[in-house]
């Protein structure tokens, strides 16, 4: 009755050896076929078509000069609250002051930036 025991507590040691501590990477020389042939097709996503954003003309922009909070909040990925500091910070010279003013942050401005433009006169 020991030995079956002392089976059973090697057998739970190895399974949480095993479960705390994964395997190492596949770059090991002596590697199945097999598995190596695997591993790419699980480690890469499928291969799908550049997302690529429309090329709106200028007339088309969102006027960041002249706009209200509504009409930006269509913009896609500008938020109201966006929205509301580019209304407060007004005007704008160009497109760039949003990021050199510290008005939204590079990441709002990479999303919006092919949407609106900063016109000076009054329309």
């Amino acid at each position: 009755m020991k030995a079956r025991t002392k089976d059973s507590a090697a057998a739970i040691a190895f399974a949480l050896l095993c479960l705390f501590h994964p395997a190492p990477a596949a770059s090991h020389a002596g590697q199945s076929a097999s598995s190596s042939a695997a591993a790419p097709s699980a480690a890469t996503p499928p291969q799908s078509a550049p997302k690529t954003k429309p090329i709106l003309p200028p007339e088309s922009r969102v006027d960041i000069n002249h706009a209200s909070i509504d009409e930006l909040i269509k913009v896609p990925g500008l938020t109201p609250a966006w929205a509301g500091r580019i209304v407060r910070f007004r005007p704008y010279r160009t497109k760039q002051d949003l990021l050199e003013r510290g008005v939204v942050p590079s990441d709002v401005y990479d999303r919006i930036k092919d949407y609106v433009i900063a016109h000076r006169d009054k329309q």
